[in-house]
């Protein structure tokens, strides 16, 4: 048992100074940090324009639109002709304008001028023109009420009823998708770095022939325990690390960016999230360690884990399935298979939850298959250890779990 600490103890701390571990680790909360301060930049560039410079010039061909010329805090400014409208442009007096042709009220086209490159019309810009033209077109013949509903008739609002006819509380819609999206997404990258790294270790001790030195002094069981061990524990670090940069980041960021006050995580989730974590790290370590013991080089074993790592991340294919129907005949199943169940749990936790049953069942299969893994698994990483130049067959494999 001392043996098995002191090699997770050199795991863990080695892993921690690597370099590749540290910048995965702080790259969360950098992106945090830079992603927020670009959208604050970006708003404050959008916005600081628009109150008092954002005045629309227009240009009346049709007549009868010369009233109401404040539109949702924006000023409509009337112009004689294109050429002065343009001048004025130019000139900055107007940051656009809009012509409205003589025949407006058959074809109801209008054309905007700008001298801004943009990617589509600002949502605002079209919500001033429009409530420009409705106000001129009915403005005389309805109640200033119905007015201000005619140019805002609509604010929808959706309420989701389940089955047993209860009203649900959903997230925003952006939420909704990025919040399985991005658990499920952090919780596989760190089971990945962290059995990433065990490969990494075994394969090139393995191919420098370093493991023979190693096991004159311990035995397999020991050297495959303490490193799952000590890789295990530098993950939930980064875990850690990567949840507290979130739970800061939208803590603070909820003052300029409203949408993250809708944002709510599931009772248990946390819970839940960290067995899964410690579950999905056991099997998928158990899985790289016995790629980098059969592989003959350290590339070789690492090309084969990719194979892992799509099956792994096969639920972010079916996010948009998971997202609006949790409950899904394809997310219950993906959910008990345990090479995706844990990506799979944690983005239906997330979202809406998980009936006690399949999560029993669910973590009933993940522990049996860890179980399994773990003791044919060893038997496999002792046999091919110190296998050199030959690549195990699959008879091999079942002779091995055989003969143990």
């Amino acid at each position: 048992m001392n043996k098995t600490l002191v090699i997770s103890r050199h795991e863990l701390l080695v892993t921690l100074r690597r370099t590749s571990f540290i910048l995965a680790t702080l790259a969360v909360p950098v992106l945090l940090l830079l992603g927020f301060g670009i959208y604050q930049g970006v708003q404050h560039w959008y916005h600081s324009d628009e109150p008092e410079t954002r005045s629309i010039g227009y240009v009346d061909h049709a007549g009868g639109f010369d009233e109401y010329e404040t539109q949702f805090g924006g000023t409509l400014v009337p112009l004689p002709d294109e050429d002065t409208a343009t001048r004025a442009l130019l000139s900055g007096e107007v940051a656009e304008y809009f012509v409205i042709p003589g025949d407006y009220l058959s074809t109801g086209v209008i054309t905007r001028y700008t001298a801004r490159s943009e990617l589509e019309t600002p949502q605002s810009t079209v919500e001033k023109i429009r409530a420009f033209l409705v106000s001129n077109l009915v403005g005389a013949e309805v109640s200033p009420e119905v007015l201000e509903r005619a140019k805002a008739p609509l604010g929808l609002t959706s309420v989701r009823i389940d089955e047993e006819g209860e009203v649900v509380g959903d997230q925003e819609p952006f939420l909704q998708f990025a919040v399985p999206y991005v658990f499920g997404l952090l919780l596989m990258m760190s089971i990945f770095f962290a059995s990433g790294f065990l490969l990494q270790s075994i394969s090139e001790e393995k191919e420098s022939r370093l493991m023979e030195v190693l096991l004159s002094s311990v035995s397999a069981r020991q050297l495959l325990a303490g490193k799952v061990l000590g890789l295990g524990a530098a993950g939930l670090i980064q875990i850690a690390v990567w949840a507290v940069s979130i739970w800061v980041f939208a803590d603070i960021a909820v003052t300029s960016i409203p949408d993250l006050g809708g944002l709510s995580i599931p009772p248990g989730f946390v819970v839940l999230g960290l067995v899964y974590y410690v579950m999905g790290y056991l099997l998928f370590a158990v899985m790289m360690a016995v790629l980098g013991s059969i592989g003959t080089t350290a590339r070789e074993s690492q090309s084969w884990s990719s194979i892992v790592a799509l099956l792994a991340m096969l639920p972010l294919f079916f996010i948009n399935v998971m997202v609006e129907d949790p409950n899904h005949a394809l997310a219950v199943v993906l959910t008990f298979v345990p090479v995706t169940a844990p990506m799979t749990a944690v983005m239906r936790l997330s979202s809406e939850g998980i009936p006690a049953w399949q999560l029993c069942l669910s973590l009933a299969l993940l522990l049996s298959t860890i179980v399994f893994s773990m003791w044919a698994g060893a038997k496999i990483f002792r046999a091919c250890l110190l296998m050199y130049g030959k690549r195990p067959s699959a008879r091999d494999f079942v002779t091995y779990i055989a003969q143990a």
